[in-house]
């Protein structure tokens, strides 16, 4: 007699692993900096077997850049307002809000920390900007296909995105809808045929 199939149930058991995993990285993060803790601490607070997480992450780095693009893509997700500038103002403010949430400063510090942590850290955090990038690049191709004038994606990490990480990383918070939406007008403005 053949027994029935178990089908597994989306947000079951491993979203809820997921979810544990990610938090306790968040709060060791925040309570101790990127690399003071292990995976047995993680575990430990999300109360979990380190096999666990070895056998859905593999090693530290990959965990770590997992968590850091589930909050980059659950907070700041890539807004399609109908216009590029409608967009980048969005997903400015988006972005403004997450870094300078309860858990922004820790998820900044660890997307930063994992550049400098060797082999593993490296990739793991060209991982996040390749991910990341391709969203930005997404925005602005469905931008050129509506035919605006779009920037590149590095457009908008240098003149939108890297200023605000620069002042939460060294505490020059919050960032107020004036300072954001200038940031925006600054990119725009060349392409509006405005600039000098």
């Amino acid at each position: 007699m053949n027994e029935p199939q178990r089908t597994r149930r989306p947000g079951g058991r491993s979203a809820k692993v997921a979810a544990a995993v990610h938090q306790a990285v968040t709060d060791l993060i925040s309570e101790r900096g990127y690399s003071g803790f292990t995976v047995g601490e993680i575990a430990a607070r999300a109360g979990v077997a380190d096999s666990s997480i070895y056998r859905r992450w593999g090693n530290l780095e990959t965990l770590l850049a997992d968590v850091t693009l589930n909050r980059l893509n659950a907070q700041s997700p890539m807004p399609d307002t109908g216009s590029l500038e409608g967009d980048l103002r969005t997903y400015a403010a988006n972005v403004a809000r997450e870094i300078t949430g309860p858990d922004g400063l820790a998820v900044v510090r660890l997307a930063v920390a994992l550049s400098g942590d060797g082999q593993e850290g490296s990739k793991a955090a060209e991982d996040i900007r390749a991910e990341r990038m391709g969203q930005l690049q997404s925005m602005l191709d469905r931008a050129r296909d509506r035919g605006e004038d779009a920037p590149d994606a590095y457009g908008v990490l240098d003149h939108i995105l890297a200023p605000m990480y620069i002042r939460v990383l060294f505490g020059m918070v919050p960032l107020a809808p004036g300072y954001i939406d200038g940031l925006v007008d600054r990119l725009l403005l060349p392409q509006n045929g405005s600039g000098a």
